[in-house]
């Protein structure tokens, strides 16, 4: 069963109980007035006989109206002629006389009914009208206090162009009170320059066409203001234009709210950093057209999606971890750190991640400002290779080969440590120079670095430290004859010839070698020692191998 049905059940049921309550109402009055004329009122004659019904009737039609009266009339009459005999001696109606005066008894009784019903519905409707005029008075200023108050200018201009009301907000922006620009005319108020900028706009809502715009207005205490303005026309019942209503709201802050967020768009977009910002569980909300020059990634492919997709994959679980730890703590974090492009290319980015928290201190954003320097840090590692390698051979440097000898020493202290230094000249190179140029002797100091890297493990190391001297560090070998078979390895292999820019040339070595911690207890000692020996080399005969031996 659906609500209206319900509905009409119980107000069904609420008209029979009503009913009912003045079929008893009546019935009780009429039986009072029936038991008061039967005993005590006997004595007065039937003359008055019909006079105790008549205040039935008008109570009940007091209390329920005209039907109910009709019907205390009906009960009246039923009682005398038919309940009467039943409880007195003395007949009630006698003759014809008695009949008429029933007859004017129940017209009499109809009246009064129809009087008293149309008193109360006179009172009732008084009693509505009076109230529907307070609640109509007290809306109406009601709604006059709330429009008088409110901050945006509201007034209303008839076709003349003269105000018909003005609520408190004109004061702050003309000076004037409402009752000062009550009756005035539009021009009167604004001045000639403004009434002018207006015109167009009041002509077209004085046609009928609503009308919107901007405006930048001064107010009464000096200060500019901005406002959007709406015209509504108000038509007569014909279809004519009467006049117009005006609402004038201030839009100051807004527009410089504005004018401040298009200047933040405007370093958000044409800054050359990228930028990306996430929500606070990590998905990304914004990002700028640096970060799709640097990244690759669209900001329609980017947003919606975890940074995760610019993952490299080169830092651990730790990094990361430290690094949130931090932005948690701190509510930021700068550094340095490896990503991917789209395209699958690795690159450096210096970055710094920013937490924004809201009202509570609870994180809503995080923003990520970053510059792509993998050119600057490629520069530098080069730099720092130059620093430590020869710019011809491209093996390190005589500062390079220090460090490692000094570390290897330092680990010495640690455990039982051999370290062998091998001196190496090359023989006869002086000549090849000489006769075929630097080009050529460039390349040859090139094919001697590339044979001796190919004699050594990776954990040894091969340096160039002057013209044409080479050294070599042997890492922990195990005994004295794996020395000597990879000294004369290093001599037979230089030995061999080289082509170079189409000349056959051959060169020898002169190999010398001092042993750590034998013959030396620091880096210094253990290189001069093994150029003694590689001197001795030389002075034996060219092309040999020499441990170092004090004299």
């Amino acid at each position: 069963m659906n609500l209206p049905t319900k509905q009409a059940q119980w107000l069904n049921k609420a008209t029979v109980v009503q009913g009912l309550q003045h079929f008893l109402a009546a019935l009780v009055l009429v039986s009072l007035a029936a038991g008061l004329r039967v005993w005590p009122l006997q004595v007065l004659g039937s003359e008055l006989a019909w006079v105790t019904f008549y205040p039935a009737v008008i109570a009940v039609a007091l209390y329920a109206g005209l039907y109910t009266g009709l019907l205390a009339t009906v009960l009246a009459c039923i009682s005398v002629a038919f309940l009467w005999p039943l409880f007195s001696i003395h007949p009630f109606i006698e003759n014809r006389f008695d009949l008429l005066e029933m007859a004017i008894f129940a017209i009499t009784s109809g009246f009064i009914a129809y009087l008293v019903e149309a008193m109360r519905r006179m009172h009732k409707r008084l009693m509505q009208a009076e109230s529907a005029s307070k609640i109509s008075s007290e809306r109406e200023q009601f709604i006059r206090s709330i429009v008088d108050d409110i901050p945006n200018m509201i007034g209303y201009w008839d076709r003349n162009l003269r105000c018909r009301y003005a609520n408190n907000a004109y004061r702050e922006w003309f000076g004037k009170s409402p009752e000062e620009i009550i009756g005035i005319t539009f021009m009167d108020l604004v001045g000639e320059q403004l009434f002018a900028l207006n015109q167009p706009h009041i002509h077209r809502v004085l046609a009928g066409e609503q009308q919107r715009f901007e405006r930048t207005l001064n107010k009464a205490n000096g200060n500019v203001g901005h406002i959007i303005g709406h015209y509504i026309p108000h038509f007569d019942v014909d279809g004519t234009v009467k006049g117009f209503a005006i609402q004038s709201s201030e839009v100051t802050f807004l527009k410089e709210t504005e004018a401040k967020l298009e200047l933040a768009a405007c370093v958000f977009k044409n800054t050359l950093d990228g930028v990306l910002i996430t929500d606070a569980n990590g998905i990304i909300l914004s990002v700028n057209p640096a970060f799709t020059e640097i990244t690759g990634y669209s900001g329609e492919e980017a947003i919606g999606h975890n940074p995760n997709i610019l993952k490299s994959n080169q830092h651990d679980r730790a990094f990361y971890a430290s690094m949130w730890t931090e932005i948690a703590t701190k509510g930021r974090w700068r550094g340095e750190i490896w990503n991917r492009r789209k395209d699958g290319d690795l690159y450096l980015q210096r970055m710094t991640v920013s937490m924004v928290r809201d009202a509570d201190g609870e994180p809503v954003r995080y923003v990520s400002i970053f510059s792509d320097i993998t050119t600057l840090w490629r520069k530098d590692e080069h730099i720092k290779h130059l620093a430590f390698h020869d710019a011809l051979t491209d093996l390190p440097n005589r500062i390079l080969l220090m460090d490692r000898i000094n570390q290897r020493l330092i680990n010495s202290n640690r455990e039982q440590y051999t370290l062998v230094l091998m001196f190496i000249d090359l023989d006869g190179f002086k000549l090849v120079n000489d006769h075929f140029g630097h080009n050529v002797g460039d390349d040859l100091l090139k094919e001697v670095a590339k044979r001796l890297l190919a004699l050594v493990r990776e954990s040894d190391t091969v340096a160039r430290v002057g013209g044409d001297e080479f050294i070599v560090v042997l890492n922990n070998p195990k005994e004295k004859d794996e020395i000597a078979y990879i000294a004369n390895r290093v001599v037979s292999s230089i030995n061999e010839p080289m082509e170079i820019l189409g000349e056959v040339l051959h060169v020898g070595a002169s190999v010398g070698i001092a042993i750590f911690p034998d013959d030396a207890s620091t880096s210094v000692d253990l290189i001069k020692n093994a150029d003694t020996a590689m001197y001795a080399a030389k002075e034996s005969g060219r092309n040999k191998i020499h441990f170092f031996s004090p004299k």
